[in-house]
């Protein structure tokens, strides 16, 4: 079961993983930080969140990266890498453009950095996602999703805690709290970091690519790279592709619900930053990547369903476990052991589900396919936990946590009836 890790499709997600998740933060997290020290209110903070919009809608471009060739770049490296190196590039160029920009000497410049940062990463999420999907068959989605996911969260902690420790590594003595240089510094480094997953996608063998009829005009291009996608789809699965999305839609509900109410619940609980950081930011996700491994190798071993419908019963589980948390107090064992449980659920929840959407893509369509149900996996969750401190305001923590449970269970009768659907084949 474990030697599926050590082989080179598995070892390259590894890298490209790390990739794909090292711009998150420092478009979101890592970046509120360094504007929050440079004097931006808070306001200005929360409006910039919006550039996250970018990952909900990444389908609608999806397309061109499905079948639009690179001048040149295509021909030399082929339609997967060349649309990664691309985005890569322009991760890497936009980083560094932000570093050489004082936030509170110039902000504008950095808001459409971010912007540019947040279109250039959701791109790399589509061509690396079609590269993924067409490296391996079915059965090899769940090992290869996993290790993408373990380079994923490697960068997270290096884009989150390493940008920190380098920016505070290079402050010198001052009086002032705010030292443009020293996030300068962080931010070049942060875009080197870029280097090795573009070396890899250089040294990287294109996946067999799926053929694809030359289109006559304009028309029919848009007819085979924008609807025939979605067409496909529904043809296959018919009306059940009504409860197979409606399965994408709330498979994380409950994670998402509950997860935005998560911060402000361990600082009502009176745990600070350190403690938060230690056990929550490192701890918890080596904790995933310990469940993104087990779920891996469980689904090449007892088949994607089974784990699906496990890691769904783990992830509601664990949220009744917050709230037995929350009649705790300040409890470091207590804190310790529920980030235990919820983030192996999670990780464990999150391997069987990529690998599940990757197995209803149509190689021929795998960019595009993938790109929709990734954002229809986050859209529904999301619009509803906007409304989560509402709740907790009205309710208070336990009820809210049991809440986001319950709402986890009409998932387990969606699982149910998905896996009496007879599979069909997906060019796989």
């Amino acid at each position: 079961m474990l030697k599926v890790y050590a082989e080179p499709a598995s070892l390259r997600m590894l890298a490209l993983g790390f990739s794909a998740g090292l711009p998150f933060l420092l478009v979101f997290g890592t970046l509120s930080f360094w504007l929050r020290e440079a004097g931006v209110d808070r306001s200005t903070i929360g409006h910039m969140s919006w550039v996250g919009i970018a990952f909900g809608f990444k389908w609608a471009w999806a397309p061109l990266v499905d079948r639009l060739p690179i001048p040149l770049l295509t021909a030399a490296l082929g339609r997967r890498r060349s649309w990664l190196l691309v985005a890569q590039a322009a991760i890497m160029a936009a980083l560094c453009t932000m570093a050489l920009t004082d936030p509170r000497n110039a902000l504008t410049p950095v808001v459409w950095c971010a912007i540019a940062l947040a279109f250039a990463s959701a791109t790399q999420d589509i061509a690396l996602d079609a590269f993924r999907i067409e490296s391996g068959d079915s059965q090899h989605q769940a090992a290869l999703s996993a290790t993408y996911m373990a380079g994923y969260r490697l960068a997270m902690i290096w884009a989150g805690a390493g940008a920190l420790w380098i920016a505070a590594a290079n402050e010198t003595p001052s009086a002032d709290l705010y030292q443009y240089a020293a996030w300068r510094t962080a931010y070049l480094v942060m875009a080197m970091s870029m280097l090795p997953g573009m070396l890899v996608v250089l040294l990287s063998k294109e996946p067999a690519p799926a053929p694809l009829r030359p289109a006559r005009n304009a028309g029919e291009w848009l007819q085979s790279a924008l609807i025939e996608p979605f067409a496909e789809f529904v043809r296959r699965h018919r009306w059940h592709a009504v409860l197979i999305l409606s399965l994408i839609a709330t498979y994380r509900i409950s994670d998402v619900v509950m997860g935005i109410m998560a911060n402000p619940f361990y600082v009502d609980m009176g745990y600070t930053k350190g403690e938060v950081a230690a056990i929550t930011k490192v701890y918890g996700v080596i904790m995933t990547l310990v469940g993104a491994f087990v779920g891996g190798a469980l689904a090449l071993r007892m088949g994607v369903l089974k784990v699906l419908m496990l890691g769904a019963v783990l992830s509601a589980g664990s949220n009744l476990l917050f709230a037995w948390l929350g009649t705790r107090g300040h409890d470091l064992h207590a804190l310790m052991a529920v980030i235990s449980a919820d983030n192996f659920s999670s990780g464990i929840a999150t391997a069987a589900f990529v690998a599940y959407l990757s197995s209803l893509t149509n190689i021929q369509y795998s960019a595009t396919q993938y790109a929709l149900f990734s954002s229809m996996m986050v859209l529904l969750p999301k619009f509803l936990a906007g409304f989560s401190g509402d709740v907790v305001n009205a309710v208070g923590y336990t009820p809210f946590f049991v809440g986001t449970a319950c709402i986890g269970l009409p998932v387990l009768v969606l699982i149910v009836l998905a896996s009496r659907i007879k599979s069909t084949p997906s060019a796989h």
